[in-house]
Parts: C-alpha cells; sequence; structure tokens
C-alpha cells in the first residue's frame, strides 16, 4: 500500500509540477538562501524603521517567494507558442511603462526606475518587464526569419530599432541594466545567425548613442545619472574618492573566509549599505564562507545554464531554443555583475541579485522569465514524448505486418518462383531479404525541427 501511494504521490507530482526538475531545484534552493539572507541582512534596517521588529522583513519576502512561486508554477504551464504570440503587444506595452518612469517614476536611492501600483503600495521596476519583452520579440522575429536571416531591413533593423528604443529608455536611470540588456540581445542575435558585419553595426550604433547621450547632458550641464556612473569608474580605476560601498563588501568577504562566521554572525550588515540587495553576496560570503556560501551561489547560476542549455538542444523550435536562451543568458549575467561587484572585479552598480535579493518586482519578473524556460522545457518533453509514441506504433505495425496471412501469402508466392539453389544463393548473399530492390537506398527520416512559430 505505501509503495502505491507514493506512486500516486509522484504521478500528482508529474502532473502539476512539469518542465526541467533541476531548474525547479536550483530554484528552491536560491530562494532559501534568499529568506535566510535578507532575515539575517535586514536587522539595522528593521531597528530604524520597524521599531526593531526583525521578523518585519522576513514574514515580507516569504510573501514575495510564495507570490514567486505562483508565478512560476502558472507561467510554465503555458505553452510557450503564446509568448510567441504576445512578443509584439508585450513590447508595445514595455515601451510607454519605460517613457511614463522617466517622466513620472518614483525616485528610490536617487535613481528614477521605479512604478508604484496605485492601491497596493507596491513598486516595480519597468525595466525588469523590458528586459522579458524584448527577449521575446527578438526571439520571435529570429525564430519566423531563420530562412532569410539576412534582409537587413525585414530582420535587422526591425530588431536593431527595438532594442536601441528599449535599451535608451532604460540609459537615463540605470546604465548597467541597459549595458547587460544590449549584451543579452547581441548574444541572441550571434545565435540566431545574423551577420557579423550587422552585429558591428550593431555595436558602432549602440556606442554612438551612449556618447551621444553622455554627450548632450554635459552640455546641457544637467549630468544626473553620468556624474555618477563617472565618480564610480574613476573610484573603481584609482581607488580614490567614494569608494565606501565596495570597500565594506571586500571587509565582509575576507571576515568571512573559507568556512563564515556562522548564519546570523555579519558584523558588516550594519556598516555596509543595501546589504540586502546590491551586496547580498557580500553577507552571505561573510556569514557561510567562501566556500560553502560564495561557491555554493556561484554553482547554483552555474548549474542553472547548463540545464538551460540542454533545453535549447534538445528543442524542436527555433522559438522556444531562442527563448530559453535569451532569457537565461539575461538571469546568469545579472547574477554574475552582481557577484563581480561584490568581490571588487566591476565598478558598482544597481543590480540585485537574481531570486536572492530582497524585493518584489525582481523576484516577480525573474519568476516569470523562469516560468518562461521551464515552459520551453515542458513543450520540449511532450513533443519529444509525442515523437517516440509515434515512433513506437510505427514500428509495431510494422513489424506486426511481417505475421499477417496476406504478407505469409505473398512470400509463398514469391517462393514458388524461385528454385531451390536460387533459394540459398539469395539467403546466403543478402541474409534472406530477398523483397528488398539492389541499389535503392533506404529512406531515414529526419527529425523535424520548426522553424515558424
Amino acid at each position: 500500500m505505501k509503495v502505491e501511494s507514493r506512486k500516486s504521490d509522484k504521478v500528482k507530482v508529474k502532473r502539476y509540477i512539469k518542465g526541467d526538475r533541476i531548474i525547479w531545484i536550483v530554484v528552491l534552493i536560491l530562494l532559501v538562501i534568499s529568506l535566510l539572507s535578507v532575515y539575517s541582512s535586514t536587522g539595522s534596517l528593521a531597528y530604524q524603521h520597524r521599531a526593531g521588529n526583525t521578523f518585519f522583513y522576513l514574514f515580507r519576502q516569504l510573501k514575495f517567494i510564495l507570490l514567486g512561486l505562483m508565478i512560476i508554477f502558472f507561467v510554465h504551464l503555458i505553452p510557450y507558442k503564446v509568448f510567441s504570440r504576445v512578443s509584439v503587444f508585450a513590447l508595445y506595452l514595455a515601451v510607454p511603462l519605460l517613457l511614463l518612469t522617466l517622466i513620472a517614476g518614483t525616485n528610490i536611492n536617487d535613481a528614477t526606475r521605479w512604478l508604484e501600483i496605485p492601491g497596493t503600495g507596491l513598486t516595480i521596476q519597468p525595466s525588469d518587464f523590458a528586459k522579458i519583452a524584448l527577449v521575446m520579440f527578438i526571439a520571435k522575429v529570429l525564430s519566423v526569419n531563420q530562412n532569410n536571416i539576412r534582409d537587413f531591413k525585414g530582420v535587422f533593423l526591425k530588431i536593431s530599432l527595438a532594442i536601441v528604443v528599449t535599451c535608451v529608455l532604460i540609459l537615463p536611470a540605470n546604465l548597467s541594466t541597459a549595458a547587460i540588456l544590449f549584451l543579452t540581445a547581441f548574444s541572441l542575435m550571434f545565435v540566431g545567425r545574423v551577420p557579423l558585419k550587422y552585429l558591428g553595426l550593431m555595436v558602432f550604433t549602440g556606442v554612438v548613442a551612449l556618447s551621444l547621450f553622455i554627450g548632450v547632458a554635459l552640455l546641457l550641464d544637467n549630468e544626473g545619472r553620468v556624474s555618477t556612473w563617472k565618480n564610480r569608474i574613476e573610484a573603481y580605476i584609482h581607488g580614490e574618492g567614494d569608494n565606501y560601498q565596495s570597500d565594506q563588501a571586500k571587509v565582509a568577504i575576507v571576515q568571512g573566509g573559507f568556512f563564515g562566521k556562522g548564519p546570523g554572525n555579519s558584523t558588516q550588515r550594519n556598516l555596509l549599505p543595501h546589504p540586502y540587495s546590491d551586496f547580498i553576496y557580500a553577507i552571505i560570503i561573510e556569514e557561510y564562507g567562501s566556500l560553502i556560501g560564495g561557491i555554493l551561489v556561484l554553482a547554483l547560476y552555474l548549474w542553472l545554464f547548463f540545464r538551460a542549455g540542454l533545453i535549447i538542444r534538445r528543442s524542436r523550435s527555433t522559438y522556444g531554443a531562442f527563448l530559453a536562451f535569451g532569457l537565461s543568458m539575461g538571469l546568469v549575467l545579472q547574477a554574475f555583475v552582481n557577484m563581480a561587484v561584490a568581490v571588487g572585479l566591476v565598478p558598482v552598480t544597481g543590480q540585485t541579485l537574481p531570486l536572492v535579493s530582497m524585493g518584489g518586482s525582481s523576484i516577480f519578473f525573474t519568476s516569470m522569465a523562469t516560468g518562461m524556460i521551464l515552459s520551453v522545457s515542458w513543450g520540449t518533453r511532450e513533443k519529444e514524448g509525442k515523437e517516440k509514441e509515434n515512433s513506437e506504433i510505427s514500428g509495431s505495425n510494422s513489424e506486426g505486418g511481417k505475421d499477417t496471412p496476406g504478407n505469409n501469402r505473398i512470400r509463398k508466392e514469391d517462393d514458388s518462383e524461385w528454385t531451390h539453389v536460387e533459394r540459398k544463393t539469395a539467403r546466403a548473399g543478402d541474409g534472406g531479404r530477398r523483397n528488398e530492390k539492389p541499389g535503392k537506398p533506404k529512406k531515414i527520416r529526419q527529425p523535424e525541427f520548426e522553424v515558424n512559430d
């Protein structure tokens, strides 16, 4: 009875939890790390703003995580071809949201990146949604035009215009997000077989657009975030100026050592600005050590990207492959940038650690991207299962046909026309395959690969 109940439980899980199970496990581990790290790193924040209620941010983050898991669950049940159909609408929705953020966005930490949802008190970053929408759109254009990928007007201009508009609207408030999105789009176009000369033109266009933006800001004496970028780059190169954040992050990493101080024993959380978001990786290393905390988190993101690569390789659909690659590439790039900032490899940015840093907007949209990747995984496995069933059915029919009375009658008629010597010679020469015509090769059925979604 116990064995039967376990089997029934497994069947129920398979019925509702679809897609790559390893990705599910990686996501759950990252969310558990998020809960522990956020609770540990928000102690001083709770004493400043919540009268010492340290459980406030713990339960708020738990609420965000549960909502994120619900988003993953519902999104991964949607067939990924639906995302292709709504990709244009999603991009048309993202552009006005980015424009509205620039005009009337909420200013948090000297950056206008957020929009407040009326009546909820929640703030979201439209740039997180724009990243997903742009990847969906590029994947659609590339998949539909694989046979005429060298079309300059119909393919390259259409994609590059969407990239330039989206990145330019994100750029004034968030250079690092615009750069990550540009690099993700560039990688997706490279994988999509866009000619190298077009990719070079795209890089040139991006450099020109960034130079024009900085030049206009300096001429109008309205530097805004440009002065922040300049100070951070100079501080990173020369090691002078306002280097307080990166210095405190390095102290946290050094104090953590190989094995860490233990959960909840961080001291730098009281000195490091934003230890629960931008520099949460430094707190993880301080408490859990470089070997346990640092390498584990890094390995989880690499594992996630590896599993996404397996999904891409198995995918029978170009759109599914491009979508999974673009979303996983953007997610892992963001994680690497956050970790690189914490250890001092790149200048300070405002990138969060996906699925780990505190905040609803980051978790919600990262969960949406993860659900889409799982949807591609589920769709690929379902298609492989149908192909396997069809091949088994066709194979059994062909094998069963050998034993039918009609087939035996044909064999007897064929045998009656052969002499005893001819029959023995033919059986020795071709193993008894007398009905095959010599010189005519067998047709081998190639696997189908969808181009137009």
